[in-house]
C-alpha cells in the first residue's frame, strides 16, 4: 500500500533580547549555572512579571516577514504542569489570542518547484530551565539560567509531505529569523528547536492519521533523520496490523534512535487560564509601522540582489542568501577579494564542506570574509595554485596564522610564475619524455587535449608543486605544437 506523509512543525525561536521576557536577568549564553536567575525567574513569593517590549517588537517583525496577521491585542495564559526545571509550576504563554496570526513561508524544492507553507500562528512564551543529568551520579541538577528566556513558538499547518520539504522550510525560516535579527540561529545552543508532528495515511485519503510529536530537534540533519525513521516506524506498525499511539517521542541524533517519552497531552490537560499578573498587551499602528520601517533585507530580496549585483546563478544566490551569516561572509569576501564567482565557489565548496564536517554554523566560522578575500586575491594574481590555496585555507581555519601572505611565506607556497624558470623546468622534463612527445605530435587535436595532462604531473613534481599550471600549459603547447 502506498502512503502519504503529513508533517507539521512547531518551532521554538529564542529571541535575541538582552534580558528575559518578564525580568531584567541576562539572556547571555554560557554563564555559570543559576547565576542569571532573578527572584522573578525563581518564582519567589511576591514577585511580579514585567513584559519586555523588545520581545513584542521582534514578534511583530516576524509577523511582517512572513506576511502574517498581527494581533492588536494579545493575552498571556498560564500553562500548568509540573517539572523540576519549571519553578513556578506553570509556563506563561499565549493560547487564545497570540500576537501573530496566520501567515506563510514560500520554499523552493530541490526540483525547482515552489511551495507555500502556511503558518497557523506564532505566540510569545517563556522558556523553562534545564535539567542536567550527565554530571551527577544518581541525581539531576537544575540550571535555571534559561528560565524566562523569551521564545516565539511558530506553528505551521500540516502542509509538508516529506522530510525534504520540512528541512527546506526549516532552513528558510532559519534564514528569515537570522536575517531580521530576532534570533542568532545557533541551534547547538538551543536558539532554534524543532518539534516535528508526523502522521501517515493511505494515499488518496483525506482524513489525517494519528500523529506523533518528536521534540527538541536542534539540527537540520537530525530533523531529516528523525522524520525518515518515524515514517518507517509508523508504516511498519500499520502494515503489521497495529495502531499508531498519539505520543511525544524523543530522538537521539548521536545514536540515531528514537523512543517514546509520554502519551500526548491535550490542551485541557494543562488547565490553561488567563495570567492574572499580566494585562492584555495592546499594539498600535505606530508600533507596527516602526517595526516595518526597520525590517532588514529578507532572504528572497537578498537573493535577487545577489543575482543582479554579483552575477550569481539562481542556485548559488539562493544558497548564499539563505542565512544572514553566510550572506555577510560572502559580501565581506567579495569586498576584499573582488571576484564574486570565485568567492561563491570557495564559500559553497571548501568552506561549506568544513562547516558541515564540524557541524558549525556560518556565524561561528573561524575564517573571516577579509581573510578569504585576501586568499582569493592571491589565487587571482597567480601567487597561489589551487592546491596551495587549500593549504593556506587549512592554516587559516586551524588558526596557524591570521594573515594570508605570512602563511604563504611560512609554508613556502608561493607559486613560481617566472617564465624563464618554468621554461627551463619544461625543457628538463621533456628531455626524458620522448615517447610521450611522439604520441602527442602524431595525435589529432581532440586526443592531444587528453595527452597534455600526462605532462603536467611530472612538471608539477619537478617544480615541487609550485609551478604555475597555466604558464606550464602555455609553454608546453608552444614547445609541443611547433
Amino acid at each position: 500500500m502506498q502512503w502519504d506523509v503529513v508533517i507539521g512543525l512547531e518551532i521554538h525561536v529564542q529571541l535575541a533580547t538582552q534580558t528575559k521576557i518578564f525580568s531584567g536577568s541576562s539572556t547571555a549564553y554560557g554563564a555559570e549555572p543559576n547565576t542569571q536567575a532573578s527572584a522573578v525567574d525563581l518564582a519567589m513569593p511576591g514577585t511580579l512579571p514585567v513584559a519586555n517590549e523588545a520581545a513584542f517588537r521582534y514578534a511583530v517583525m516576524l509577523g511582517l516577514a512572513i506576511e502574517a496577521d498581527i494581533s492588536r491585542r494579545s493575552v498571556f495564559e498560564r500553562k500548568n504542569y509540573f517539572y523540576p526545571d519549571l519553578p513556578k509550576g506553570y509556563q506563561t504563554t499565549q493560547l487564545a489570542q497570540p500576537i501573530v496570526g496566520p501567515g506563510h513561508v514560500d520554499i523552493e524544492l530541490a526540483d525547482g518547484r515552489q511551495k507555500r507553507i502556511r503558518i497557523h500562528h506564532a505566540h510569545l512564551e517563556e522558556d523553562a530551565g534545564k535539567s542536567l543529568h550527565e554530571d551527577f551520579h544518581g541525581m539531576s541538577g537544575i540550571d535555571l539560567n534559561r528560565a524566562g528566556t523569551p521564545l516565539i513558538e511558530i506553528v505551521t499547518e500540516p502542509d509538508m509531505r516529506s522530510a525534504d520539504e520540512a528541512v527546506a522550510f526549516a532552513r528558510k525560516l532559519h534564514g528569515i529569523v537570522t536575517s531580521i535579527g530576532i534570533c542568532d540561529g545557533n541551534m547547538s545552543q538551543g536558539s532554534m528547536r524543532f518539534d516535528v508532528n508526523v502522521s501517515i495515511r493511505p494515499k488518496g485519503e483525506d482524513k489525517l492519521g494519528t500523529r506523533t510529536e518528536t521534540k527538541n530537534l536542534n539540527s537540520f540533519r537530525f530533523m531529516e533523520q528523525a522524520i525518515h525513521q518515524e515514517v518507517e516506524r509508523q508504516i511498519d506498525v500499520l502494515t503489521d496490523g497495529g495502531a499508531i499511539v498519539q505520543e511525544t517521542r524523543l530522538y537521539d541524533g548521536d545514536t540515531q534512535q528514537s523512543r517514546s517519552m509520554r502519551t500526548k497531552e491535550e490542551a485541557n490537560d494543562y488547565r490553561y487560564f488567563p495570567c492574572p499578573d499580566l494585562l492584555p498587551v495592546v499594539i498600535d499602528d505606530a508600533f507596527i509601522a516602526h517595526a516595518r520601517q526597520h525590517l532588514p533585507e529578507l532572504p528572497d530580496a537578498r537573493k535577487a540582489r545577489f543575482m543582479t549585483a554579483y552575477g550569481l546563478t539562481d542556485y548559488d544566490a539562493g544558497l548564499l542568501s539563505s542565512g544572514a551569516a553566510m550572506a555577510q561572509l560572502f559580501e565581506d569576501t567579495v569586498k576584499h577579494g573582488k571576484d564574486p564567482k570565485l568567492a561563491a565557489n570557495w564559500l559553497l565548496g571548501e568552506l561549506s564542506a568544513r562547516l558541515n564536517s564540524e557541524d558549525r554554523e556560518p556565524a561561528n566560522c573561524p575564517v573571516t570574509g577579509a581573510q578569504l578575500g585576501a586568499l582569493i586575491l592571491r589565487i587571482s594574481d597567480g601567487t597561489l595554485s589551487s592546491s596551495g590555496a587549500k593549504k593556506v585555507f587549512e592554516g587559516l581555519w586551524d588558526g596557524e596564522a591570521t594573515d594570508v601572505d605570512s602563511l604563504i611565506e611560512a609554508r613556502g607556497l608561493r607559486q613560481v610564475s617566472d617564465t624563464a624558470a618554468l621554461e627551463q623546468i619544461v625543457d628538463t622534463v621533456l628531455a626524458d619524455m620522448g615517447e610521450q612527445i611522439a604520441q602527442y605530435q602524431q595525435a589529432d587535436d581532440k586526443k592531444r587535449k587528453k595527452l597534455l595532462g600526462g605532462f603536467m604531473g611530472p612538471l608539477m613534481k619537478a617544480s615541487g608543486g609550485q609551478g604555475n599550471p597555466k604558464l606550464f600549459n602555455e609553454i608546453l603547447r608552444r614547445k609541443l605544437d611547433r
